[in-house]
């Protein structure tokens, strides 16, 4: 319990200081909020390791997408994904609930960097451009997508369906998918007591090539992310 209040008050100081200190950065080139992005998750990083005593093992970076367009599909079990990835991937943007952007000053980032909002189970006109605001990230820039197709965050032994969304940003943009398990629910779930002294696995999966339907990638990618998580548990 105390090592979770400590982590709790150090975890969220951190990032209210660094939201303080880059608030000017919003009136400043994109570039500069993504450094503090980037140094959110490094910092997510050293205060599970320091006062959870959590590792963190990347595997499969051998596998990471170079030199051609992408985009990210993730298992979704806590806050950690949406900070550590930004350490991993180059600038990544986000496919996030629309409700994120109304915090105070972290929803400000959000906008700022460029993540995109859905409201979700609704059909809405903001939510029918949601592919357009896609399309055009992709085509004017090297930032890939990350889309969390669980939908929200999951305990670690729920393996709900994926949402049809992720299938459909495959066959429309035509880019390859980089499939990513994350069992860090174990440690950080999504409600109740952190966990210490355990392994944060995030695997980054084989890339699947776009050449699949829409029907048999939504399965692939699900069965490859599953099935890792099944064997990182």
């Amino acid at each position: 319990m105390i090592r979770n209040i400590v982590f709790s008050i150090f975890f969220f100081l951190g990032i209210i200081f660094i939201s303080i200190i880059f608030l000017p950065s919003l009136l400043l080139p994109r570039a500069i909020v993504l450094l503090g992005g980037k140094l959110m998750g490094h910092w997510t990083s050293f205060c599970l390791k320091i006062f959870l005593s959590t590792k963190i093992l990347v595997k499969g970076k051998e596998n990471i997408i170079a030199n051609k367009k992408f985009f990210i599909a993730a298992s979704h079990q806590s806050m950690f994904e949406t900070f550590f990835l930004q350490t991993i991937f180059n600038a990544p943007v986000f496919i996030l609930k629309k409700e994120l952007l109304l915090i105070p000053i972290f929803g400000w980032y959000l906008k700022k960097i460029g993540s995109i909002s859905i409201k979700r189970n609704k059909v809405t006109k903001d939510n029918l451009g949601f592919f357009e605001e896609i399309t055009n990230q992709i085509k004017n820039s090297d930032r890939p997508v990350i889309i969390f197709p669980q939908g929200t965050r999951v305990l670690p032994n729920e393996r709900p369906p994926f949402k049809k969304g992720v299938a459909r940003i495959y066959e429309e943009l035509k880019i390859t998918c980089q499939p990513i398990a994350i069992n860090s629910g174990y440690v950080w779930p999504k409600n109740g007591t952190k966990q210490s002294k355990r392994t944060i696995t995030v695997s980054i999966l084989e890339p699947i090539e776009y050449g699949l339907n829409k029907e048999d990638f939504l399965k692939t990618v699900e069965k490859n992310i599953y099935e890792e998580l099944n064997k990182i548990n």
